[in-house]
């Protein structure tokens, strides 16, 4: 009966947070039966689909130089701090990307975020996120990427070490 509690709050969590909405997206991606557990070392953060990416509230504020969030028009995902829209060969800007974990960082080859991965084939992979200004790796697991034009997203990465 241990065991199956975290599992059971996970699986409350992940029920609350994708009712946040009235409506749902029947093309968004979901993710695999195992997510990683929100410890207070992680961040989960919900842009909806149809939210307006200029609101702060839907911007992942990452740090001073990256506020990640995602257009509307079901484009990928961009630093709103230093564009106004995403860029198929740079967005974000000011970050790169890998596949796999920041404990195997030195083994990674990194990149733009479409470059490393198809945004509709995101949800479930673990990537790091590399900050490069603020020179912070950060794992990152989508778990969800809406592939219709509304530009819905969550994932749940690493907080930003203090």
């Amino acid at each position: 009966m241990k065991t199956l509690l975290p599992v059971l709050f996970l699986m409350s969590i992940s029920f609350f947070t994708s009712c946040e909405s009235d409506s749902v997206d029947p093309n968004t991606t979901t993710p695999p039966t195992t997510l990683p557990s929100a410890g207070t070392d992680e961040v989960s953060f919900t842009k909806a689909a149809n939210a307006d990416p200029n609101d702060e509230a839907n911007q992942d504020r990452i740090t001073d130089n990256v506020w990640i969030t995602r257009g509307n028009d079901g484009g990928q995902i961009f630093n709103i701090k230093s564009n106004s829209d995403a860029s198929k060969s740079s967005s974000p800007v000011g970050t790169e990307w890998a596949i796999g974990t920041v404990a195997t960082k030195d083994n990674l080859t990194f990149a733009p975020f479409r470059t490393t991965i198809k945004p509709k084939n995101v949800v479930g992979e673990s990537l790091v996120v590399h900050l490069i200004d603020d020179d912070i790796y950060l794992n990152v697991r989508f778990t969800s990427w809406s592939t219709n034009k509304g530009g819905g997203f969550a994932y749940i990465r690493d907080a930003v070490p203090q």
